[in-house]
């Protein structure tokens, strides 16, 4: 499902990858059976591609990996959270542009 520069985020590994790691990291929580999380899909792998070596970019099946998930409050997907030092410091709920993420990175980089 991700694409070649995105991680899959699990449960087990969401706190090595996002709260230990020296870069910020762009995380789309998603489902299979979620249309628009479908259209956000290829954005995050462009992404992925755009900010390398700025920016990690991962993706987490909310329905194989309900901890995290619990534990963030995520209650609508696609939710797409920008954590920076393992801290929450930005977020969409829903598809958007790929120029809104942009933005959204640009400000934390």
């Amino acid at each position: 499902m991700a694409g070649e520069n995105v991680l899959e985020i699990t449960d087990a590994t969401f706190e090595t990858i996002v709260s230990q790691s020296d870069l910020p990291v762009l995380v789309d929580f998603w489902a299979p059976w979620c249309g628009p999380c479908r259209m956000v899909t290829p954005i995050m792998a462009q992404l992925a591609a755009q900010y390398a070596g700025k920016v990690t970019v991962g993706k987490i099946n909310v329905d194989e990996n309900q901890e995290i998930a619990g534990k963030l409050g995520i209650s609508s997907i696609p939710a797409v959270i920008l954590f920076s030092k393992g801290e929450r410091v930005d977020e969409l709920i829903g598809a958007s542009p790929k120029s809104t993420y942009e933005e959204m990175i640009n400000r934390h980089l």
